[in-house]
């Protein structure tokens, strides 16, 4: 199996949702299909041998005299990173994990910037405000500035938590300087890695090349591209206007079920049929005509459908797996919610959690004792297990079927390398060096990175001070909000993220995949400071978030390199749209959590909030951070959670051999981490638009591919991207106007269409 066939995950249920704004996140994403269509009409696939050509399909032409430090970038920057920062915390708190578009920040962006360009004077002192056309360099500022912020910081997570559970409200300022330096640490260390993880040829960071073309698209279209952006006013504007039927007014649209309309009453139907709501089923056949939760972590038009069957396969089982461990009482599994993150007692109400801790926030082994142990539901065990799996059987399945792959994009792991970067690393401040300008005549050179080299670098000296800085004010950060982690824990948690930054970086770059890494850093965390689940959740954040915001600096360095923005300039943006989106992120939780306090601890929630995700976080923490002797140890309830690395090594062994020996049975077509990794795919969220979903890919990726190639090519990512930005769009209005994203909340007249004392589906209330 070539790394260009490999699955893509769409994990569209994830618990955590901390992922890169384009989709990446925490999910696997296969290496992008790169397509032609000849002018016969018939579609081919390029024949692409190696990564040279891959790059050589994004213009490599640059006009240095394009300047994107303009009165528009800024603007356009701040404006977009303010809505992007505002949606994502918005997201974070919905029952599904959703994320803001990448490719609609930059459609947006290009529309906005042609506005100003046309309808500002450009003479006299308007020359500052409208200097001329509306370049791709101030597209490229604008996009990177606003895809920085356009996450919601994983420590927002955390102070959620200290909020809804332990009834903790961190110091204001304390809490900002949390999120900055949790946010920066990642983009020093990754920063520093540039020579390593973003220069070298092999380092092709795959998931960006849809948008370089987009962009090459809508700078050398000419008429094309005004026909292009034609298709995206129309697609948007039927789309922003529709969502307000299953947002607001029409909500059973969110998940029409036939069997529950059909048994309103039955138990059964509805853990498996329904899912309008969250954590209410398994939504198996509901059909969702709510684009916001049918493309939530990755659009279906946008992932070949290839890479779409482990993903589906891996549905199914999970839709079996969970029904078969509920109903044969499997870890007890019928005195709990059938889908929730909580920890229960054994007799299914709610743990209580603070009932265990001492004034320090330690578990007390003496009040444990008192309340016993919790329990998980046991669908989401099965996501524990799943998710452990498949992060091992993924270094299994590189090696077996791309071994010879990865021997030569890691021909830089050499000794003489490191030591070549260690000599050339530059500690001055004031200097402008950084990049490889030895390697200049050298033929194999990424074309890109050698036009690049032009433009005064970032000097590592800038990344290491963001990283110095980060350092001293997480230090001070930890010990004034009641962390309970020691310093020694946070260097730990900075020398395992920058291990994992290297190594799961450079596959990163090289194959486009992501990996879930979250629960093996909080089985570290949890065995390293036992007893300690407040040290839990700051020692993830500290390394597991330093990783997920390295991966995120070196992808948007690497969309800067193929547009040939200026290294200084993406430096400026990333750290603008960074530190304002992080204070946006704070702002909106602190509203959210006023607001809608009782939802968010609830089990189920709405289809409108959810507290899903810092549930599964407090969960996590306790029984890892809390509890990992007393739960995860050999012979204790979940043993096999840990354990489920070691099987997963050896779970992509079968289907090698398979296709070794019978290879006319296209074992290679299955990818075995997405499969397993899907069979936990429904463990959280609103399960409704999964049918929708895998029914959009197919109409997108083999209907229309293969019947109008043409028009796949000119208009099936420009669709996408306007059917994102109108929902989106529409879905931050509403959230403020009706939804209580500020104040309280305005539902609409409850109707057939509008169940607001049920599930929207008519489905039985379960929680």
């Amino acid at each position: 199996m070539n790394l260009s066939s490999t699955g893509a995950i769409s994990a569209r249920a994830a618990p955590s949702g901390k992922s890169p704004s384009s989709g990446d996140g925490k999910y696997f994403n296969g290496q992008a299909d790169i397509e032609t269509a000849t002018v016969d009409g018939h579609s081919e696939e390029a024949v692409l041998s190696d990564e040279l050509d891959i790059v050589n399909v994004i213009s490599a032409d640059d006009d240095d005299t394009l300047n994107p430090w303009t009165f528009r970038a800024f603007f356009l920057g701040i404006g977009l990173s303010t809505f992007g920062g505002v949606l994502a915390e918005i997201y974070y708190f919905k029952p599904q994990t959703v994320l803001v578009s990448l490719m609609f920040l930059a459609v947006v962006s290009y529309i906005l910037g042609v506005f100003m360009e046309t309808y500002i004077p450009c003479h006299g002192v308007f020359r500052y405000l409208n200097p001329g056309p509306f370049n791709k360099k101030e597209t490229t500022f604008v996009v990177i500035m606003a895809s920085a912020a356009a996450n919601s910081a994983l420590g927002t997570e955390v102070l959620a938590v200290q909020r809804l559970y332990y009834n903790m409200t961190p110091n204001p300022g304390a809490s900002i300087l949390l999120l900055f330096s949790s946010q920066l640490l990642g983009y020093g260390i990754g920063g520093m890695m540039r020579s390593i993880l973003l220069y070298p040829s092999k380092m092709l960071y795959p998931g960006v090349l849809p948008l370089l073309s987009m962009f090459d698209a809508l700078y050398k279209g000419g008429m094309a591209a005004r026909k292009k952006l034609k298709v995206f006013y129309i697609v948007f504007a039927i789309i922003f206007i529709w969502e307000l039927l299953p947002e607001w007014i029409f909500p059973l649209l969110t998940g029409f079920s036939i069997a529950c309309l059909s048994a309103p009453n039955n138990v059964f139907i509805s853990q498996v049929f329904g899912g309008s709501n969250g954590n209410e089923g398994l939504g198996f056949l509901s059909i969702s005509f709510d684009w916001q939760y049918i493309s939530d972590i990755v659009n279906p038009m946008a992932i070949p459908l290839k890479a779409q069957f482990s993903n589906f396969l891996g549905y199914v089982f999970c839709t079996v797996v969970f029904v078969a461990v509920y109903y044969n009482n499997i870890w007890k599994a019928q005195n709990f919610p059938f889908l929730s993150q909580l920890l229960f007692y054994e007799n299914g109400t709610e743990y209580n959690q603070t009932l265990i801790l001492n004034t320090d926030y330690e578990v007390d082994p003496t009040l444990l004792a008192e309340q016993g142990l919790p329990y998980y539901a046991s669908t989401w065990v099965v996501y524990l297990l799943s998710t452990n799996v498949a992060l091992a059987a993924t270094f299994t399945h590189l090696l077996l079927w791309n071994r010879n792959d990865l021997r030569s994009a890691w021909n830089w792991m050499t000794m003489s390398s490191i030591k070549q970067w260690w000599a050339n690393f530059d500690w001055k401040v004031w200097q402008a060096d950084g990049m490889r300008e030895g390697d200049i005549d050298d033929e194999q050179i990424d074309p890109h990175y050698k036009l690049m080299l032009k433009y005064p670098d970032a000097p590592n000296s800038w990344y290491f001070i963001v990283f110095l800085l980060s350092s001293i004010v997480a230090l001070v950060v930890i010990y004034k909000t009641d962390s309970t982690l020691p310093w020694w824990g946070f260097i730990v948690s900075l020398l395992l993220a920058t291990i994992s930054i290297l190594f799961f970086g450079a596959l990163y770059a090289i194959t486009g995949l992501v990996f879930i890494i979250q629960p093996l850093v909080q089985m570290i965390g949890g065995y390293l400071h036992r007893g300690k689940p407040v040290a839990n959740m700051y020692f993830v954040l500290y390394s597991y978030n330093t990783v997920t915001q390295a991966q995120l600096l070196l992808r948007d360095l690497k969309i800067a390199q193929y547009a040939k923005l200026p290294p200084r300039a993406a430096f400026t943006a990333q750290i603008i749209g960074t530190l304002l989106g992080a204070i946006l992120n704070f702002m909106m939780m602190n509203s959210i959590i006023d607001n809608q306090r009782e939802i968010l601890l609830s089990v189920e929630g709405t289809n409108i909030w959810s507290g899903q995700q810092p549930q599964q976080y407090n969960s996590q923490a306790i029984a890892w951070g809390g509890l990992s002797n007393e739960l995860f140890s050999a012979g204790q309830r979940y043993h096999w959670v840990p354990l489920a690395y070691l099987v997963g090594f050896f779970v992509p062994i079968p289907l090698w051999v398979i296709h070794r020996y019978w290879p006319k049975l296209h074992a290679d077509y299955l990818y075995t981490p997405v499969i397993a990794f899907s069979i936990g795919w429904l463990g959280v969220g609103i399960n409704s638009s999964n049918l929708s979903f895998f029914t959009v890919a197919f109409l997108s990726q083999w209907w229309v591919r293969t019947r109008y190639p043409r028009w796949f090519v000119k208009y099936n990512y420009i669709v996408g991207a306007a059917l994102d930005g109108g929902t989106q769009v529409m879905v931050f209005i509403l959230s403020f106007a009706v939804q209580g994203a500020g104040g309280t909340p305005h539902l609409f007249p409850a109707w057939w269409g509008a169940n607001q004392g049920g599930n929207y589906d008519h489905c039985a209330k379960l929680n």
